[in-house]
C-alpha cells in the first residue's frame, strides 16, 4: 500500500495531479470533500486508515504545508505497513493566484488564505519517514515533470 502526501499552495496544481497521474490507483482524501466537519483533521485520518484497511492505496490531497502537518498522516500510514511519499509542489506565488482568481464559488481561496499557506510552506524533509521524495512541476504542455527531489 501507499500513501501519496502533495504538498503546496492552494491552485498549484496538486488536485490537477492527482487527476492526471494518481486517480486510476490511489483514493483521494481531501479536506475540501467536508468543509463542514467539526474536526477536520481526525475526519481525514480516518478515511486514509479507512482505505488502507480495505488495501487501498491513498492520496492526501491538501496544501500539508508544514512538517507538523504531516506528521499524522506519515505516522499513520507507517503503521498499517504503507509506503508514504511526498510530492513536492514549489511555491510559485503567482501562478496559484492567477488560476485561483479564475475558480468559481467555493473553489476560490480569499487571497490572504493562499498567503498564510506560504509563510507556513515547507519542503518535505528527509527526516519526516517518508519513503521517497518527488518535486512536481507542470511540462509547459497541460501535464507534469516528475523528479526525485534531491538535497540542498
Amino acid at each position: 500500500m501507499r500513501v501519496a502526501v502533495l504538498i503546496g499552495l492552494q491552485a498549484a496544481g496538486k488536485s490537477s495531479f492527482y487527476r492526471a497521474v494518481l486517480a486510476g490507483t490511489h483514493v483521494q482524501v481531501s479536506k475540501d470533500h467536508f468543509p463542514r466537519a467539526r474536526n477536520r483533521q481526525r475526519r481525514q485520518q480516518r478515511l486514509i486508515e479507512e482505505a488502507l484497511a480495505a488495501g487501498r492505496d491513498v492520496a492526501v490531497d491538501n496544501t500539508n504545508p508544514a512538517p507538523e502537518d504531516r506528521r499524522p498522516i506519515v505516522e499513520l500510514a507507517h503503521a498499517w505497513g504503507a509506503e508514504v511519499v511526498a510530492y513536492w509542489f514549489p511555491p510559485d506565488p503567482v501562478g496559484p493566484l492567477e488560476r485561483n482568481a479564475v475558480r468559481e464559488g467555493k473553489t476560490r481561496v480569499p487571497e490572504v488564505g493562499v498567503r498564510a499557506t506560504l509563510a507556513r510552506l515547507r519542503a518535505p524533509g528527509p527526516d519526516e519517514g517518508f519513503d521517497a521524495r518527488y518535486v512536481v512541476r507542470f511540462d509547459g504542455a497541460g501535464g507534469f515533470v516528475v523528479q526525485t527531489l534531491s538535497e540542498g
